[in-house]
C-alpha cells in the first residue's frame, strides 16, 4: 500500500488570533504561514510524490501553492472529507472564551462523546477522514503501485484522528497527539497494518523517499518493518 504524507496547513490568521476557525471562509495563511509553505517544496524535494490531495479550505490550498508551482506536473485533487471539523456554533469564536464552555472538557478528555452544537461529532469527523484515506490509498495503489507516495494537506484534528486510527488508538486518546502548522506526518500503509514514520515533523524529509531493497531490505521508511510480510523486525521506530 502507499505511503501517505499528511501536511497540516501553515500558520493561519486564525491561529495567530487564537480563534477556532473551523470552516469559516476567508481564513488565510499569515506571513509566517506563507514562509512555512514556501519552504515545503525544499523539505519534500527528495520525495517522489504522485499526487496531492487537499482540504477545500483556503489555508490548505495556499499551503500547497508553492509545492504545486515547483512541481507543475503534480496532480491536485480536492477532498471534502478531509476538511476541518464542523465546529458549528463554535466556529469563529475565541479559544479563550470557549475554555469556559462545559463541552470543552469533554472535547479534551472524552472526544468520542463530543458533538459540537450546530456542527458534527468528533466520531463523525474521524470516520469520514479515515474513509477518505482508505479510498485514496486504494486509488493511488491502483494507479501507481504499492511503493508510491502521495500527500494530503489537511487540519490538526483531522491529522490526529487519522494517526489515532493508524495506531489503533481510541479516539479518546487522540488529544495526546500534536501536529504543528506546516508539520509533516507520514504513515506507511501495508496489507495488514499501518506504520507511523513521522509525527509532526518540521525538519528534513528526504528519508521518506522509497528505498532500494538492497539499501534497506527490511525497513521501509527506516522503521524496522518488513513490508512484504507486514512483520516488525529488529526493534521498532525511533521517536518521532
Amino acid at each position: 500500500m502507499p505511503t501517505l504524507i499528511l501536511v497540516r496547513h501553515g500558520r493561519s490568521t486564525a491561529n495567530t488570533a487564537a480563534v477556532l476557525a473551523g470552516r469559516t471562509p476567508g481564513v488565510a495563511l499569515d506571513g509566517h504561514g506563507a514562509r512555512q509553505a514556501a519552504a515545503l517544496p525544499g523539505r519534500l524535494a527528495g520525495v517522489p510524490l504522485v499526487a496531492a490531495v487537499s482540504s477545500p479550505l483556503q489555508r490548505c490550498r495556499e499551503t500547497l501553492q508553492p509545492l504545486l508551482a515547483a512541481r507543475p506536473g503534480l496532480p491536485l485533487h480536492t477532498e471534502e472529507r478531509i476538511s476541518e471539523c464542523d465546529y458549528g456554533d463554535w466556529s469563529g469564536r475565541k479559544l479563550a472564551e470557549l475554555s469556559d464552555e462545559p463541552l470543552m472538557s469533554v472535547v479534551q478528555q472524552h472526544p468520542s462523546a463530543a458533538a459540537f452544537p450546530g456542527g458534527e461529532s468528533m466520531r463523525a469527523m474521524q470516520a469520514r477522514a479515515v474513509d477518505a484515506v482508505r479510498d485514496w490509498n486504494s486509488r493511488i495503489k491502483s494507479a501507481h503501485g504499492d511503493d508510491s507516495v502521495y500527500l494530503m494537506c489537511s487540519h490538526g484534528d483531522i491529522i490526529k484522528a487519522v494517526v489515532a486510527d493508524a495506531l489503533g488508538m481510541h479516539l479518546d486518546l487522540f488529544q495526546r497527539l500534536h501536529a504543528d502548522p506546516c508539520s509533516v506526518t507520514a504513515i506507511r500503509y501495508t496489507r495488514l497494518r499501518p506504520f507511523l514514520l513521522r509525527l509532526g515533523d518540521t525538519g528534513d524529509l528526504g528519508a521518506l523517499a522509497p528505498r532500494e531493497p538492497a539499501a534497506d531490505a527490511d525497513t521501509p521508511g527506516g522503521t524496522g518493518t518488513d513490508a512484504a510480510s507486514d512483520a516488525a523486525v529488529g526493534g521498532g521506530a525511533g521517536a518521532p
